[in-house]
């Protein structure tokens, strides 16, 4: 199997969590799976709506669950297996956890065909601040600073 091809039991996991999470009520077609080292560390499914809260996105999800399991906010070595292709969050996410690799199956086209649409927001990042549907204002900009000096002057910080 060539190295950009993810082994497709991971794949089809996912896609069986996602299928009876939608069957059983319990929220969206879409779920994720973190791997290292050939084991699963982070389940995750969609449960937006049944915990009414928009971040509770599968990656998202199974990226906070990998991060209890390995007791850290980063997962090198990691491998992220989604039903979809992250939307805006979640690839943030999967970035901020410096995941090694993303699979995903179905793309966002698909994701959109079925009513999930996240293309305006894919518009909004490239818009400035301002004109975002959500206008966007900078206020206090000389007392902006004050955090990232506290943050720069504290000496048990921790980097990431």
């Amino acid at each position: 199997m060539p190295a950009s091809s993810p082994p497709s039991h991971f794949l089809r996991e996912a896609i069986d969590m996602a299928v009876q999470n939608v069957t059983t009520g319990q929220g969206g077609p879409f779920a994720a799976l973190v791997v290292r080292d050939g084991e699963i560390i982070g389940r995750g499914t969609n449960v937006v709506t049944t915990l009414n809260d928009p971040t509770a996105h599968a990656e998202v999800t199974a990226i906070r669950r990998a991060c209890d399991t390995v007791e850290d906010f980063e997962l090198p070595r990691c491998t992220l297996y989604a039903t979809c292709e992250p939307c805006p969050m979640c690839l943030g996410a999967a970035y901020w956890a410096r995941l090694d690799r993303v699979y995903y199956a179905a793309t966002r086209e698909d994701a959109a065909a079925a009513g999930f649409d996240d293309d305006h927001i894919y518009e909004e990042l490239t818009k400035p601040p301002e004109n975002r549907r959500i206008p966007m204002t900078q206020h206090l900009q000389d007392e902006a600073e004050r955090p990232f000096e506290a943050w720069r002057n504290y000496e048990d910080r921790v980097e990431y």
